[in-house]
C-alpha cells in the first residue's frame, strides 16, 4: 500500500467527517497492492479505523488471481473465488475470517477481489458471519433470499448521478499529488451527499430487490444500462445546483462513502477503499 498517498486521503476524510468502507486483504500476496513495505503496525491502524466506525470489509484472501472465471457480477475471467470448488472456497473464507477475528475485527461485508466470485461463494458467507456484499451495477441495496444485503457498486469517481445509492471504488496506490488535490475537491463538493453504508443500509429489510437482482447478475447489460443513465443524466443535468439532491429515502441520489484497497465506500453515497498491508 501506498501509505504517503493513504495519509493524505486519510486526512481528508477525516476533515470532511467521511466514514468509509475500507477493502483490506486478510493475507495479501499480491506485489501489486505492495509498492510500500509493510507497515509493522498495520493491524493496528485497521483496528483505530474500525474504532473510528470505518466499516472494514473482508477482500478476499489473499488477493492472487487462481482461476479463469468471471463470477455472477463481473466480465473479467481472473478470480480468487469463482470456479473453485465449495470446500476451496470456504477454507479460504475461513482462514481470511479467522485472520480478522485474530486481530479482532468482526467481517460482515464482502468486497471480492476483482468482484468476482460465485453461487458457491454467496452461499458460504453466511456461514462466517458475512452480512452484506459490495458489488454490481444496479440502484439500490436490497435483500436477497438468504438475508444478504447487496449494495451496489458503479463508480469510479464522484460525479452528477439520478436517484439511487452510488458506490465509488478507489485505488489510490499510483495517485499523484494533483489527483489528490481533485479527490479533496470533490469531498468538498459532494461531500453533503455522502452517507455512511450504516445510512445506505437503511430500510433495507423492506426491499427485496425488484429489477435489482436480475440486472446485478447480468453485468454486460447492467453496464450498458447504467453507464447509458449517467451519460444521459450528465447530459440533462448539466447545472451543479442540480446534482446530488439526497432526500430521506432509500431511493435518493446519494454518494455512499468512498471505499479504499487498502484496499473500496459507497456513493448517494459511498466510497470503497483497499488495502493489504
Amino acid at each position: 500500500m501506498n501509505w504517503r498517498v493513504w495519509a493524505s486521503i486519510e486526512a481528508m476524510l477525516l476533515e470532511h467527517h467521511v466514514a468509509p468502507l475500507l477493502a483490506v486483504v486478510p493475507d495479501n500476496r499480491d506485489p501489486a497492492l505492495q509498492p510500500d513495505p509493510p507497515a509493522p503496525d498495520f493491524w493496528d491502524r485497521v483496528r483505530a479505523w474500525q474504532s473510528r466506525g470505518w466499516v472494514i470489509a473482508l477482500h478476499g484472501f489473499q488477493h492472487r488471481y487462481v482461476s479463469r472465471h468471471a463470477g455472477m457480477v463481473a466480465l473479467r475471467k481472473k478470480s480468487e473465488f469463482a470456479g473453485l470448488p465449495a470446500a476451496e472456497q470456504r477454507e479460504k473464507l475461513r482462514r481470511g475470517v479467522d485472520i480478522f477475528r485474530r486481530e479482532r475485527l468482526e467481517p460482515r461485508v464482502w468486497i471480492a477481489p476483482g468482484d468476482t466470485f460465485d453461487q458457491a461463494t454467496v452461499a458460504l458467507l453466511p456461514e462466517f458471519g458475512i452480512q452484506a456484499i459490495s458489488a454490481g451495477y444496479f440502484h439500490c441495496p436490497y435483500l436477497d433470499h438468504r438475508g444478504i444485503a447487496w449494495v451496489p457498486q458503479q463508480l469510479y469517481h464522484f460525479r452528477p448521478a439520478p436517484a439511487g445509492i452510488w458506490t465509488v471504488c478507489y485505488h489510490h496506490n499510483a495517485w499523484t499529488a494533483a489527483r489528490l488535490q481533485a479527490f479533496e475537491r470533490d469531498l468538498d463538493a459532494y461531500g453533503e451527499a455522502i452517507v455512511s453504508l450504516e445510512d445506505a443500509l437503511g430500510g433495507i429489510n423492506d426491499r427485496r430487490g425488484g429489477f435489482g437482482p436480475w440486472l446485478c447478475t447480468r453485468p454486460r447489460l447492467s453496464r450498458f444500462l447504467i453507464r447509458a443513465e449517467l451519460k444521459a443524466w450528465g447530459w440533462w443535468d448539466g447545472a451543479p445546483r442540480r446534482r446530488f439532491r439526497p432526500s430521506a429515502t432509500p431511493g435518493r441520489a446519494r454518494q455512499a462513502s468512498p471505499g479504499a484497497e487498502v484496499p473500496s465506500a459507497p456513493a448517494g453515497g459511498s466510497r470503497r477503499e483497499k488495502a493489504g498491508s
